[in-house]
């Protein structure tokens, strides 16, 4: 068993928070990058912005990774978004490949969803009470993911996570929780320790404020490690409630399950009385028009979800069969709550991208476009001796720097430059595309992505090798 709590923090640099221009400090590796012609990107509007955001934001910054420590430079503030283009407040233009950190499969400012919104919003943003779109959510919901038979809607990816390790708890009657090792479920304070994401981006295995008990009651193994979760069992024999994991891992980068992983913690949690918990915030209606157990064959306990079905907005949602989902108050005595939960205008937004995504069915061509990506980027690295290994899954994906192939777990990922992807990102940025902030993370392609940007895009990676 291994169990990780050290309390390292990183923190955002005082130029940063200065609004300094940490890149006139940085020295790039040759002068063929530094001769290299890139657009005219005028940032001052960003930076006035970020001084003023230090004075009353922690780090300047609503979640971390958006800071660029990193990264090495300067955050851009997006004013607005449009298809596959965000325009900062300076007017820049970026090709988008973040998509909000993955909800925005159907480009940015879809016009039928905002016109949706727009309807629902003009009818009240908020009630605090029942209202007829939970219950078409519930519907369409339930039937695009066969294994769920109730579903109990929320505000974010973190608060189903926690909803459904409650849920877990509850119905096993039992302690401990196995997660994975760079799997990243939220900033609840037990799924902390270890986590990936932006705590990884910033140098932290977890965080300050998390007490030593509830760091107790995790036990953190290492993805696709089928025999330490079946010692795990042996060790703490009727006394796991749980096993949460990410079926595709997206938050130490694009790391896929080994054959056989997934089914093996299936038979492990059946065999022992515990839930296995698919989080799919970020997997579910990436990869298929429903859930990845769906596309995978193996049927969770229980399962979150988040981005996608919220269309861009705030929501989340946690589901699992009709006995296990009525241990939920007020039916059950595993309480959970949430003003906001059930938003008619987040689900609004959510309902109109799960039927578009329903009847176009983009998901063919997300994934062509993504293999594109990977297969030719890789063949230039290849020829050019550089050190770069994409890895990708139907439409998503990653670019490692390093020559490791086998990328299994959160070690294999550690090895990989972050220096070198810290120079790649500014590179790109300062070319016109907006790629996540993170070695630790996932680039999404969108339905409204074309050959067009992909081509752009990857003549634009390969500029970004020569100069090395």
């Amino acid at each position: 068993m291994v169990q990780i709590f050290s309390f390292h923090i990183g923190q955002i640099s005082t130029a940063q928070c200065l609004g300094i221009n940490i890149n006139q400090e940085i020295k790039l590796p040759n002068k063929k990058q530094t001769s290299k012609k890139m657009k005219n990107m005028k940032k001052d509007n960003s930076k006035k912005l970020f001084v003023e955001a230090c004075k009353y934001i922690p780090g300047g910054v609503n979640s971390p990774v958006r800071a660029f420590n990193s990264v090495e430079t300067d955050p851009v503030f997006i004013k607005k978004g449009k298809g596959v283009t965000i325009t900062d407040v300076d007017g820049n233009e970026y090709t988008d490949f973040c998509g909000s950190w993955g909800p925005l499969i159907l480009g940015h400012a879809n016009d039928e969803v905002i016109s949706e919104v727009q309807k629902v919003a003009a009818d009240g943003l908020s009630f605090g009470t029942c209202n007829p779109l939970e219950v078409e959510m519930a519907e369409l919901f339930c039937s695009l993911v066969p294994h769920a038979d109730m579903v109990r809607m929320v505000s974010s990816g973190t608060e189903a996570v926690m909803t459904a390790l409650r849920l877990a708890r509850g119905v096993t009657n039992r302690r401990y929780i196995i997660k994975f090792n760079g799997n990243y479920h939220g900033h609840s304070d037990s799924l902390l320790v270890a986590a990936g994401s932006g705590l990884l981006t910033n140098n932290v295995s977890s965080s300050k404020g998390v007490t030593e008990k509830t760091v107790s009651e995790i036990i953190v193994l290492e993805y696709n490690d089928l025999d330490a979760v079946a010692k795990a069992f042996d060790e703490y024999k009727d006394e796991i409630a749980a096993v949460i994991v990410e079926p595709v891992a997206g938050n130490m980068g694009l790391i896929q399950p080994q054959d056989g992983f997934l089914k093996g913690l299936r038979e492990l949690c059946t065999e022992n009385g515990s839930c296995l918990i698919f989080d799919e915030v970020i997997n579910g209606f990436r990869f298929y028009c429903g859930s990845f157990a769906s596309v995978c064959g193996i049927t969770p306990d229980i399962s979150t979800f988040g981005k996608i079905i919220g269309g861009g907005m705030p929501v989340g949602a946690v589901c699992a069969s009709k006995e296990i989902m009525e241990h939920l108050a007020p039916m059950g005595e595993v309480y959970q709550a949430g003003t906001l939960s059930g938003n008619p205008v987040a689900l609004a937004a959510g309902i109109k991208t799960l039927e578009i995504l329903k009847r176009e069915n983009p998901y063919p061509q997300m994934a062509e476009l993504a293999e594109k990506v990977a297969t030719e980027i890789n063949d230039y690295a290849k020829e050019k001796n550089v050190a770069i290994n994409v890895k990708h899954f139907m439409g998503v994906f990653t670019i490692f720097f390093t020559n490791k192939e086998q990328l299994v777990n959160l070690n294999d990922v550690k090895e990989c430059d972050t220096k070198r992807f810290a120079e790649y990102f500014r590179f790109m940025l300062d070319s016109g595309f907006y790629v996540s902030p993170s070695q630790f993370e996932l680039n999404f392609v969108s339905a409204v992505h074309s050959e067009v940007e992909i081509d752009k895009f990857i003549a634009t990676v390969k500029a970004f090798i020569d100069t090395l």
